[in-house]
């Protein structure tokens, strides 16, 4: 059953309900592609100058790329502009044991953008999200040209337009949740905007915010020892984060996991005080 009004359940091409990623991932890979191109942001396809109405033609020049291997629970939805290293939209999503919609990767970066690299080592191999070792100078690089943490380029600020049409998509399914891990403290921040609540995690966030206050723990580490941990810092959501990322935690940023019920937004927000700033 569905529980956003203007939607409907999801059915193959022989009219039999879907209910899981597994069970798209078993159906032909044509059908496959039509179905997973439901989550690309017109927006997108406007910027690229694709045309979604021909997702099949997209995925036969490579512009569209799905892997949803038939018997997994997964699904890696990707889209690329020119000769760009860099997917432009790139979502890995899938289902949990208990019938819920995982998030696990949304990137949605703009092309034209300056790249960072910030996902490397000096010898320019991953370094899969800093555990294999920071990339210190491109890191303050990014930083100054105002991105956030383990950003390579830029963002084209498209997630609240693409969040609609995972929850339309997860609906369709007769799921009723959607559950994330944000990789970093601003990755939390904006997922409340978005209606996110925490399963674990909002200790923490809230410890994060009474400490970067005057006097705080996290505030007082805010003392120039690195380019990360300038005065000034804690009044951002930008600054926040690259101190954090930076190591001014008393504890790992890890285990923060969150969901948002479909069509419901939880209005939780744990840095009600911070600045306005510009991407």
């Amino acid at each position: 059953m569905v529980k956003l009004p203007e939607n409907s359940r999801l059915v193959d091409a022989a009219g039999q309900p879907l209910s899981s990623l597994k069970a798209i991932n078993r159906l032909q890979e044509s059908e496959k592609i039509t179905i997973y191109s439901r989550l690309l942001p017109g927006r997108l396809a406007r910027l690229l100058n694709i045309d979604l109405e021909d997702p099949l033609r997209l995925a036969q020049n490579g512009v569209f790329k799905v892997v949803a291997p038939s018997g997994l629970s997964l699904v890696r939805i990707a889209v690329h502009s020119g000769s760009s290293q860099d997917a432009v939209f790139f979502v890995e999503l899938s289902d949990t044991q208990f019938h819920q919609m995982e998030l696990s990767f949304c990137m949605i970066r703009d092309p034209d953008a300056p790249r960072f690299d910030v996902d490397m080592d000096a010898e320019g191999r991953n370094n899969w999200f800093t555990s294999h070792g920071r990339n210190i100078p491109e890191e303050v690089r990014a930083m100054s040209a105002g991105l956030f943490p383990n950003q390579v380029r830029r963002g084209l600020r498209m997630f609240g337009e693409f969040l609609p049409l995972l929850e339309l998509f997860t609906d369709a399914l007769g799921i009723e949740m959607i559950m994330a891990e944000p990789l970093t403290y601003d990755n939390a921040i904006r997922y409340e905007k978005y209606g996110f609540d925490y399963l674990r995690g909002k200790r923490l966030m809230l410890e994060i915010n009474r400490e970067f206050q005057p006097g705080g723990r996290y505030y007082m580490k805010l003392d120039s020892s690195s380019p990360f941990r300038r005065p000034g810092a804690e009044h951002t959501v930008r600054g926040r984060s690259w101190a954090i990322h930076d190591g001014v935690l008393d504890e790992p940023w890890d285990e923060v996991q969150i969901y948002k019920v479909i069509g419901v937004h939880a209005g939780v927000n744990t840095f009600p005080e911070r600045m306005q700033e510009q991407q």
